[in-house]
């Protein structure tokens, strides 16, 4: 039999055809082989060298006398013709994971809780504080601990993350504490919020555009969901670290995070909403990329994957129940910004703001700063700046170092324009908000 050969990517627009997405989730290799002779011209002879096969197979399959069943199989058609894997319900595969960018190695999951990282923030009058406690776990300290991240989280949404470090970290030695003595079941709980407590540390550092310490962080939360035996929550993990490589200069590296975060989720089983915020993750780093084909798949990807979940959004975990219409809508927007497509992005992200709650206040900053972004870029000068001045007001009333640093580079990208009425009042305004 032959080997499989190497081959370009599959048409573009064969990849996005509703009969090829039809037929590939069906795994029906007979409408796939005579697409593919149809619309990439690849013709009988090289799809079985391609894939593995003897022509004499490959006309079975194509006069729908034969089928495929086997994984393995599938698998080397996936990489013969580079049908990307989650179109067939496969992990991604190998050749759609671009190697790191850098010589370190991505963290691999470990079976041992990681001690507390010692490059973060002294929290010494909370740990004396919360060291006056007996240090033994039960049911009503674990509900309380529940209920301190779920408030973490509400606070952070609205007033950024910078003031919460302390406390977070605090409550995370506190709980490496009490999972010293801790055992069974309840101890199995307490390594879940440890989990939760390291990824809010990470993301509180991380709004704080400290990178290195958000990594460490994460790292600590990819080994504690590890120990916790949840897959799902290693996705949301790795899905954090995607969007951290992202803003840290590394969209290789982001590529692979979201990739391996939805291998972890989808082998958990179906969590189309956990994908769908999964997908959009993969987006923001193929924009980065300017890679304008997969952006599109990926979100395209996610978007069907929210209509799966439309009635099962109760049935999905805590932690993406954010994850709504409105954000899928302005995520996406913010994808297209990415990839330098503003007139895609504009209506999205102001459908977004329109929607969002107004307790919402860093979203909303957030947000109110990429609509500026595409407005400056499609050349509406005055409706940019009205929006800087949005996201200048609701900046102003929050801790994020990380909303601050964009509504500060958009001020550097409107220097061409300073004479401009316009620019001239923005300033004005920074200046009085900011001093």
């Amino acid at each position: 039999m032959a080997r499989s050969q190497a081959h370009r990517a599959l048409p573009a627009d064969l990849l996005a055809g509703a009969a090829w997405q039809e037929a590939c989730r069906a795994r029906d290799f007979t409408r796939i082989f005579r697409l593919v002779r149809v619309k990439a011209g690849i013709y009988p002879s090289r799809i079985a060298a391609l894939c593995g096969m003897t022509p004499s197979r490959v006309g079975e399959i194509m006069a729908g006398r034969r089928g495929l069943a086997h994984i393995d199989v599938i698998e080397r058609v996936a990489d013969g013709l580079r049908i990307p894997g989650a179109l067939l319900g496969l992990a991604h595969r190998p050749w759609e994971i671009p190697a790191p960018d850098r010589t370190e190695r991505l963290p691999e999951p470990l079976a041992a809780v990681a001690d507390a990282p010692q490059c973060a923030e002294p929290a010494a009058e909370l740990d004396d504080l919360l060291a006056l406690v007996d240090g033994r776990a039960t049911l009503s300290t674990l509900a309380a601990l529940r209920s301190s991240v779920q408030d973490y989280w509400r606070r952070d949404n609205a007033h950024g993350g910078a003031t919460l470090r302390p406390a977070v970290v605090g409550h995370l030695r506190y709980v490496g504490r009490l999972l010293d003595s801790a055992e069974g079941g309840l101890r199995h709980d307490l390594q879940g919020v440890a989990a939760e407590l390291a990824r809010l540390s990470g993301w509180a550092y991380f709004d704080a555009r400290q990178y290195s310490t958000a990594r460490t962080y994460f790292t600590q939360a990819l080994k504690l969901s590890h120990a916790h035996g949840d897959s799902l929550f290693m996705a949301n993990v790795l899905s954090c670290m995607s969007l951290l490589a992202t803003y840290d200069g590394n969209p290789n590296d982001a590529v692979t995070l979201a990739c391996r975060a939805q291998d972890a989720a989808r082998a958990v089983g179906e969590q189309p909403l956990v994908m769908s915020m999964l997908h959009l993750r993969e987006a923001f780093a193929h924009a980065t990329l300017r890679d304008a084909q997969a952006c599109h798949q990926a979100v395209d990807r996610s978007r069907e994957q929210y209509e799966r979940s439309r009635g099962h959004e109760a049935e999905a975990p805590d932690w993406v129940q954010y994850f709504d219409e409105t954000k899928l809508l302005v995520d996406t927007g913010i994808a297209y910004a990415r990839l330098g497509e503003p007139a895609r992005a504009e209506p999205l992200i102001t459908e977004g703001l329109h929607r969002e709650s107004i307790e919402q206040q860093r979203g909303r900053a957030f947000h109110a700063y990429w609509l500026a972004s595409v407005q400056l870029q499609l050349g509406k000068l005055d409706e940019a700046c009205t929006s800087a001045g949005v996201a200048l007001d609701l900046t102003a009333a929050i801790d994020s170092p990380r909303v601050s640093g964009h509504v500060q580079e958009l001020h550097r990208r409107m220097l061409p324009y300073a004479r401009e009425a316009p620019v001239l009042a923005f300033e004005q305004r920074m200046r009085e908000a900011l001093g």
